[in-house]
């Protein structure tokens, strides 16, 4: 456990790094290190965005496009899919050019357009007010990878993007609260190593008839499990990795990124426990996370633009990040209360890919696993051809 000292160090240098990523394109990944003692509700710890850069960042776009994401996992492909739903993505700190960006990417893929005038997209502080905290590039990016890929699964749902004024948790979980009280739908793409008061904040992430998705972490099990991923009322999202998308010899793996592993604080839901798989991964009644996953890994990143603070405005990105507004999106459209409950079921209303390859320091497992959880949503398996 670092001290205060120890983490402001730590703070400013992956601050450092941040800077170097949006200029060269290089990796920005894992999880925070914590700068309050343990023992307390970490109001003062600072969370991480899960959001791994690759070296491709570029004039023009080389990641994913939301048709080959979609074809990997056969999504609706409907103009207005998750028209009447609302998604909301919480993130510290204000995105400028996030409008004006994301009509660049809509506008490259065909996707319905999403502005506030035609009450798409909402942007609002923690109070649902227009007085915004200030900018940040490190953010900024993680804020236009959530944005986008929420609008390029579910292009008919409407995003409110509640910024928090800061990265401390404490301001995170006002904004948090505001989100899953005017969204059904939300998606966090940050996290922290848990300590041992994280369990006082897990109301934030419990909220009946409120689907909240939480990104697992990008540091494989080897960095243990995150929070709030592990907050027994989130559904923790973790990484694949997609190859050869619509050819026969398609895959999908576990990304060795994926954040995972056995809570060291939390229970496990009855439902988790309850599930046949669980007891392959000697959690011991402990919560397990992952819960779900799609699309992580770097190397099968999608295509993100950020035109703020940055010389070349396309990049290809992943981490649990990606996967996670994802997720989100592909419930709205379902319209479906994504909880434990829902999940562990069985029969499920889900249709999963089990995925039994890979590794993040531990095996991706037929059934139920460490890396992946239950597995991909795919509506389509084998997947679809690409439609451009």
């Amino acid at each position: 456990m670092l001290g205060e000292a120890d983490g402001r160090r730590r703070t400013a240098r992956w601050r450092r790094v941040a800077g170097i990523a949006v200029a060269g394109g290089l990796a920005v990944a894992g999880l925070a290190a914590p700068d309050a003692q343990a023992g307390d509700d970490g109001g003062n710890r600072r969370v991480r965005p899960l959001t791994v850069v690759s070296p491709r960042a570029s004039m023009a776009p080389t990641g994913l496009t939301p048709a080959q994401v979609k074809a990997a996992y056969g999504f609706p492909t409907a103009y207005k899919a998750g028209a009447g739903k609302k998604i909301a993505v919480v993130i510290p700190y204000h995105h400028p050019t996030i409008e004006a960006d994301l009509k660049v990417f809509s506008k490259m893929y065909g996707l319905r357009p999403c502005t506030k005038a035609n009450r798409c997209l909402k942007v609002v502080n923690h109070r649902g007010g227009k007085n915004y905290p200030p900018t940040s590039s490190l953010w900024a990016m993680e804020a236009a990878l959530d944005v986008q890929w929420a609008h390029a699964i579910a292009p008919g749902a409407k995003i409110l993007v509640v910024e928090a004024k800061s990265d401390r948790l404490r301001d995170v979980l006002k904004a948090e609260d505001y989100a899953t009280s005017h969204a059904k739908y939300v998606s966090n793409s940050l996290g922290l190593p848990e300590f041992s008061g994280q369990s006082a904040n897990n109301h934030h992430f419990n909220r009946p008839g409120v689907s909240i998705f939480v990104a697992s972490g990008d540091d494989g099990a080897t960095g243990g499990p995150g929070y709030p991923a592990t907050a027994p009322g989130a559904i923790a999202v973790g990484g694949t990795t997609l190859v050869d998308i619509g050819k026969p010899t398609f895959a999908e793996r576990g990304w060795k990124g994926s954040g995972g592993g056995c809570s060291a604080y939390e229970k496990a839901p009855a439902a988790q426990t309850a599930f046949a798989g669980y007891a392959a991964t000697n959690c011991g009644g402990k919560r397990a996370t992952p819960d779900v996953a799609l699309v992580g890994d770097p190397r099968s990143g999608v295509s993100v633009y950020n035109s703020f603070k940055t010389d070349k405005p396309w990049f290809s990105l992943g981490g649990t990040s990606a996967a996670t507004p994802m997720w989100a999106a592909r419930s709205a459209i379902a319209g479906l209360e994504v909880d434990a409950d829902l999940l562990y079921r069985s029969p499920s209303k889900i249709r999963f890919r089990d995925i039994t390859t890979g590794s993040n320091g531990l095996p991706a497992l037929p059934g139920f696993d460490l890396v992946t959880g239950l597995g991909s949503w795919a509506d389509a398996d084998p997947p679809s051809t690409p439609v451009a």
